[in-house]
């Protein structure tokens, strides 16, 4: 059964398919699950072992009631690998998942041998920060699905096919609200929460395996840039796409990362 008990009361949904070197591990965003990466495994799995999770109150595994954040989700993934017998991925995560998989590289870094960020949920400015409080004001409120709607509104643009909209709307409202706001708030307001410079400044810079970052922002791009360790490391700014970049392109996805592996 692709389960596997990781805590007390948590048991993750993973798929495990292909068979290359080194495995990949795939790990979604916010309000989503890993039919996200639908899109890539087929084209991924031709060349490497592919492991899609589902995150703690996400998708089919466990919901707790409390402790739905990135730090936790990332000691998950590392019990998880563990229980499988996998010493060490190349790690993809999407938008909160690109927290989750930094978190995995820094609190665990013997368990990750590259690390893809893909839009990833940190190097918020504090611009942008402003608006969170209300947006956790909202998730907390009497419509938390139409609160999680609107932030989701900024993950799209012109680019973004009618169907991955409605994909993501209808995976949103099949949440749990109290994962929702537990998940934001620990990203981006809570203690200890690296989504916001220059607390993602402090931390990512902790990151010393090869990283490949894919960016709808050439801004944050030019940021993260200069954060990385290694040699190896490359950042993209994909012009005109939005946070659903995979997605939107999902053959320009796989080409990158399949060259970026074959570099290493």
């Amino acid at each position: 059964m692709p389960y596997e008990e990781v805590g007390e009361g948590v048991r993750l949904f993973y798929t495990d398919d292909g068979q290359g070197t080194p495995p990949l591990l795939l790990v979604h965003g916010w309000g989503t699950d890993s039919h996200q990466w639908s899109w890539h495994i087929d084209a991924l799995a031709a060349t490497h072992r592919v492991l899609a999770v589902d995150l703690r109150g996400h998708g089919y595994s466990s919901v707790p009631e409390t402790g739905n954040t990135p730090r936790a989700m990332a000691a998950d993934l590392d019990v998880l690998l563990g229980r499988l017998g996998i010493p060490q991925v190349v790690a993809v995560g999407h938008s909160m998942g690109g927290q989750v998989v930094s978190i995995l590289a820094v609190e665990h870094p013997e368990r990750v041998r590259a690390l893809v960020t893909l839009d990833p949920g940190y190097g918020m400015t504090a611009e942008i920060a402003r608006g969170f409080p209300r947006m956790i004001e909202g998730l907390r409120g009497e419509r938390p699905h139409e609160a999680a709607e609107r932030i989701d509104e900024w993950c799209t643009n012109a680019a973004t096919p009618p169907v991955i909209r409605r994909w993501h709307k209808r995976r949103l409202y099949g949440m749990p609200p109290h994962v929702l706001v537990q998940a934001f708030e620990a990203m981006f307001t809570g203690p200890g929460a690296i989504g916001v410079r220059p607390a993602s400044d402090d931390y990512l810079a902790r990151r010393r395996c090869p990283v490949l970052s894919i960016w709808a922002d050439a801004g944050r791009a030019g940021w993260e840039a200069g954060l990385l360790k290694d040699p190896a490391s490359v950042v993209l700014s994909w012009e005109g796409a939005s946070h659903r970049l995979h997605e939107e392109r999902p053959g320009d996805f796989v080409n990158a990362l399949q060259g970026w592996l074959r570099r290493l």
